[in-house]
């Protein structure tokens, strides 16, 4: 069974960085796709970063060009480096395993996941 843990997070001012890291907890080899998703209070959990085990990466518009969401060597831990923070950025983050690869069109779908994190709160102050 896959099991997911991250660790980063916290409290940061606007134009700040906050890295978030999850951690595998079974051979890459299952796990062909990673995501990250955030979650406001009383909204649906969106998907914004996505990488597949070719390191193949998409990126929703709000966070494109700010965010970056890779592999380490191991393929164990998925991180996304979060820079230039936005207050809109606050939210709840999770990451999320895929035991096959969505196609591109279900990247970002919530349903096309099997497994996911706690979740880390990451709150951008102006």
């Amino acid at each position: 069974r896959v099991r997911l843990v991250q660790a980063g997070g916290g409290t940061v001012q606007a134009g700040g960085s906050l890295t978030l890291t999850c951690v595998i907890s079974e051979t890459p080899s299952t796990t062909e796709s990673m995501a990250w998703f955030r979650q406001v209070p009383g909204e649906l959990r969106e998907g914004i970063a996505c990488i597949d085990g070719a390191g193949s990466t998409s990126y929703v518009d709000p966070v494109k060009g700010r965010f970056t969401i890779a592999w380490d060597s191991t393929k164990r831990t998925v991180a996304l480096q979060m820079n230039s923070l936005k207050p809109e950025d606050t939210a709840w983050y999770y990451c999320a395993a895929a035991l096959k690869a969505p196609d591109s069109a279900r990247a970002f779908d919530f349903y096309a996941y099997n497994y996911w994190a706690q979740g880390t709160q990451v709150t951008v102050s102006s």
